[in-house]
């Protein structure tokens, strides 16, 4: 058949860097294959339209991002430093795609949701199921913190949930606006301030 599986991930990757270079409206499937290296039919043989390859590359990008965000956030440390440690991890994440390809790439999730969300149904509930696995996430990390006395006790545990997601979202998106991860410092702060975490135990999660 000559068709093998190596075709297929080169295909996932180089429509994902694609993606998180251009956006997804741009792409067309010569350009993917192309940049993958492999024939057009070899994209047929895996995948039914364009749309298809986008929601495997959305899935198997939260696959990898889940396993880092649960490994940050699953740990049996502070609850406020594990979601500090998320933010540093986040921040990261920019910096490094930075470094390789010279700008700050975002978030491939936010970039699709603001890019997509009106046009593809099946795209922008994908990414609300994203979103909401974040915030579930986040908010057994808050839920914690409140029940230690380090949240406020008055803290909405989903409700700070969703503004801490949004929050990531909104200073991924400056990030890559301004091309400077730096943009990412705020999440900290903002997040002590969100949570209602007293101004004296502050500096023992800094």
């Amino acid at each position: 058949m000559g068709r093998t599986s190596d075709a297929r991930n080169k295909i996932l990757e180089a429509a994902k860097q694609l993606i998180e270079q251009r956006g997804y409206s741009a792409l067309g499937v010569a350009e993917i294959c192309a940049a993958a290296g492999v024939p057009k039919g070899s994209f047929y043989y895996f995948f039914e339209s364009k749309q298809a390859l986008a929601l495997t590359v959305i899935d198997e990008h939260w696959v990898a991002q889940r396993a880092q965000w649960e490994a940050v956030l699953g740990t049996d440390r502070d609850p406020l430093r594990r979601l500090r440690e998320l933010f540093e991890a986040t921040e990261e994440v920019q910096r490094v795609a930075q470094r390789r390809s010279g700008v700050v790439v975002g978030c491939m999730f936010g970039n699709l949701a603001l890019e997509l969300s009106n046009q593809h149904p099946e795209i922008r509930e994908r990414l609300q199921a994203i979103f909401d696995a974040q915030i579930d996430l986040i908010e057994a990390v808050v839920t914690q913190a409140k029940d230690l006395g380090e949240a406020g006790g008055a803290v909405d545990s989903r409700g700070a949930a969703r503004s801490i997601v949004a929050q990531i979202e909104g200073r991924v998106l400056l990030a890559k606006l301004l091309n400077d991860p730096a943009q990412l410092d705020t999440l900290w702060r903002d997040c002590l301030d969100l949570l209602q975490v007293p101004t004296n135990s502050r500096t023992l999660v800094n």
